[in-house]
Formats: structure tokens, C-alpha cells, sequence
């Protein structure tokens, strides 16, 4: 009996070990899957325009490639700039929105849906400006811009209206990030050719600003290989480069997105192979990578099967 009574106890405590040592080893594992970052995403690239899946899976897809700009919108259309036209695409793949530039030579390069209803479209060319675009394809806002360079090509990139109404458009060749109001004034500068960045041989184009909520402005400086976060002052507060990691993860850095969790996702437009976008968390550690397709610009749409909240910081 003595005999029998040991084995029961001993059954009994293997029982009450083993499968909590097993639901230990899911429970970490879970904590691991869900710490693992899955995105889909919006992609404006030289190959590949549409959207992936946070499987990598291609969701939805242009009818051309080589996209400068676009945006999925809050009702779920899609809204794209080539360098001669702008369309938005209804759920039917419908376009329902379509401007086209007004000569041979200028150049479409940003497309941007506004709050009251009108789409930002950059024109470079011999009269560069910005222009706002009701619905029905007709200019109701014209600024005239000042890049600095007869260069079409290396005029300006992705312009952004800010919420007081003024303009934040970067001149790639002025190396300057300048703020316009409506009537084309520039009311401020933030200089990228500063002897903190290399100067001016460096050749830190500015290619896309995002004004933060914190105020500051994020900039991608393309041919630098860098994004740096200026303070309204034109001050640097945040850099990271490639100096910060081995992989130098940094070719060409065209589009970047500033996540609402603060981590900051940039697209390397110049990598043949490898690194295409990587997200970097505030302490510069690289937290996701796609190795897919090429991009331009882009717009993270989820994390982890959550929707990213309140307007993309693109």
C-alpha cells in the first residue's frame, strides 16, 4: 500500500509540472509572436504599385508602376501620382479622379487628398507651383514655388499642407525645406547643407518633410543617406544614418512615415537588393524590414491586423 501510495503521489506531481512547464513554452511563445511586427502596407515603386499584405501577399495593384506618390483614404479608395497624372480609384478599381499635367516637360510629384475635398498636386517645370484640385479636375488654388534650379526634375518633391494652411515643400538642389503660404510667400527655411549634416557636398537633398505634432519636422535627405528631425528653429534633434548600423541599411532614403508609437519607417528607393523599408524604433534599432519590392514612397496601413489611427504622417 505504502508502495502504491508513493507512485500516486509521484503521477500526481508529474501532472501538475509537465503541463505547466508545456503551457510555459506557449505562453512564451506567444509573448514572442505577438512582439513580432507584421505590416501591409501601400507602395509608390519603380516596379510594384499597390498594396502588400502583412503576409507579403500583393492585395491590390496598379495598372502602371513606377508611382512617385499616393494614399489609401479613409473611405478605402486610392489615390496615386505618376510623373504626368494623378487618378483615385474607387472599390471597383474605377478611376473617378483624374489630372493630368499641363505641359510635355513638367513633372507630377506628390498627390495629396486634402480635408476639404481638393487634392495637393506639385508641378514642377518652367513655372513650378503647387496646386489645389476640386474634384472635377479644376485648379481653385495656384502657388507659385521657388526651388532654386531650372533642373525640372530636381525641383521639388513631396509637398504637404500643414494644418494652419501654409505649405512645408522641399527643393531638393536649394537643399532647403521651405514653408509657403497660400499666396507664395515663404515664411520659414529649414537649410539641410549645414556643416552639422557635411555641408552642401554631402548632397543632402531633402526629398520628403513631415511636420510632427510636437512641431518638429522630419526630413528624408535622399543622396545624404540620412533623416534627420529639425526643431522649428531648423535645429537638429533626432538623426540616424547609416553610421548607426551595420547593415547601412541607408540607399537613397526617398519616402519615410512617422508611426503614432513614435517609431520612424524609411524607404531605401536606391537598394537593388536586400533592405526596401525598415522601421527604427526612438533608441535606432531597426524592428522590421521588407526585402520585396522597391518604393518610392509608401504608407503603412496595419500593424498586426490593427489599422493605424488618424492621418498617416507620410
Amino acid at each position: 500500500m505504502k508502495l502504491l501510495s508513493r507512485l500516486f503521489c509521484f503521477l500526481l506531481l508529474c501532472f501538475q509540472i509537465f503541463p505547466a512547464g508545456i503551457n510555459a513554452q506557449n505562453a512564451a511563445k506567444t509573448v514572442a509572436d505577438k512582439t513580432e511586427i507584421r505590416h501591409s502596407f501601400f507602395i509608390a515603386g519603380p516596379k510594384f504599385t499597390g498594396i502588400i499584405g502583412e503576409n507579403g501577399e500583393e492585395i491590390w495593384k496598379a495598372e502602371k508602376s513606377g508611382a512617385r506618390d499616393g494614399y489609401v483614404l479613409p473611405n478605402g479608395n486610392i489615390l496615386i501620382c505618376w510623373g504626368d497624372e494623378v487618378k483615385e480609384y474607387n472599390s471597383d478599381k474605377k478611376v473617378i479622379f483624374n489630372f493630368k499635367k499641363s505641359a510635355a516637360e513638367n513633372e507630377l510629384g506628390t498627390a495629396v487628398r486634402l480635408k476639404n475635398g481638393n487634392t495637393l498636386i506639385t508641378e514642377s517645370g518652367k513655372l513650378p507651383r503647387l496646386l489645389e484640385v476640386d474634384q472635377l479636375g479644376q485648379i481653385q488654388i495656384t502657388v507659385p514655388l521657388q526651388p532654386e534650379t531650372d533642373n525640372i526634375h530636381m525641383q521639388t518633391r513631396m509637398a504637404r499642407k500643414l494644418p494652419g494652411g501654409n505649405y512645408l515643400v522641399p527643393h531638393l538642389l536649394a537643399f532647403s525645406v521651405k514653408e509657403y503660404t497660400p499666396s507664395g510667400k515663404i515664411v520659414n527655411a529649414i537649410k539641410t547643407n549645414i556643416a552639422e549634416l557635411g555641408g552642401r557636398e554631402v548632397e543632402n537633398w531633402p526629398f520628403t518633410a513631415i511636420r510632427l505634432q510636437n512641431g518638429n519636422t522630419l526630413v528624408t535627405l535622399t543622396h545624404g543617406n540620412k533623416v534627420v528631425e529639425f526643431n522649428p528653429q531648423g535645429n537638429i534633434v533626432w538623426k540616424i544614418s547609416n553610421d548607426d548600423f551595420e547593415e547601412k541599411p541607408f540607399k537613397d532614403p526617398c519616402g519615410a512615415q512617422r508611426l503614432p508609437n513614435g517609431h520612424t519607417v524609411i524607404a531605401s528607393y536606391g537598394a537593388s537588393e536586400g533592405i526596401r523599408l525598415f522601421e527604427v524604433d526612438n533608441n535606432k534599432k531597426i524592428v522590421w524590414t521588407y526585402n520585396g519590392y522597391g518604393a518610392h514612397e509608401f504608407q503603412i496601413l496595419t500593424t498586426n491586423g490593427k489599422k493605424i489611427k488618424g492621418s498617416p504622417l507620410k
